[in-house]
């Protein structure tokens, strides 16, 4: 039996999709259906404009809109956002708070939950972010995944790189010029396999 996997994530500057893109590629070796879509913005152009994010966004313009309402159709959730202080996004947040009525029917209850982020230095929360996100996934009765030890590449030590076992991260830098890693990307795409084999699992149920 297959499973369906949504891939949500908020990106300004298009390293957080680019995690993105690695965890649903990962998912997809496992031969599931997976749905790459991203939050909805909630800054007004102006803003994004003066961050210098419009024209990174362009780049994933194409990505579709997350609808809260159509979690249930998972049988797995990856979230991905930068982090904020240690915890996500206000975008990510808006729409995790739009989830209420899910909550409430324990429509998600033993669906696969997962998550992944990034942060502009290398100790700039990251584990905080992964953790802070997975108590939405704990308050909806959720399976918890993260990325297990038997990926290599989290003991990789010949360069600076993001990747926990609590979810797989990239470091941006502080001006957002660093891109995603070979080393972050293999990471992600390990994330996206052992949640997808999880979910098969479950499903098959």
């Amino acid at each position: 039996m297959s499973a369906k996997i949504q891939v949500i994530f908020y990106s300004a500057y298009g390293h957080v999709y680019r995690l993105a893109e690695s965890v649903a590629q990962g998912a997809r070796e496992v031969g599931t259906e997976v749905e790459l879509l991203q939050v909805a913005e909630t800054l007004p152009r102006e803003i994004l404009e003066k961050m210098g994010a419009v024209e990174a966004k362009t780049a994933f313009d194409h990505v579709p809109i997350a609808d809260p309402k159509r979690l249930v159709e998972a049988d797995a959730i990856i979230l991905g956002s930068p982090t904020r202080y240690g915890s996500a996004t206000a975008q990510m947040q808006a729409f995790l708070d739009a989830t209420g009525g899910l909550w409430s029917s324990g429509a998600l209850i033993g669906k696969v939950g997962s998550a992944f982020t990034s942060t502009a230095s290398q100790h700039g929360g990251q584990e905080t972010t992964l953790l802070a996100m997975s108590t939405f996934f704990f308050h909806m009765g959720m399976v918890i995944a993260g990325v297990p030890y038997s990926t290599a590449e989290l003991l990789y030590l010949d360069e600076v790189s993001g990747g926990t076992p609590y979810g797989s991260s990239t470091i941006a830098g502080p001006r957002g010029e660093r891109q995603p890693t070979a080393n972050e990307l293999a990471i992600a795409r390990a994330q996206g396999r052992h949640v997808a084999q999880i979910a098969v699992k479950l499903a098959a149920k």
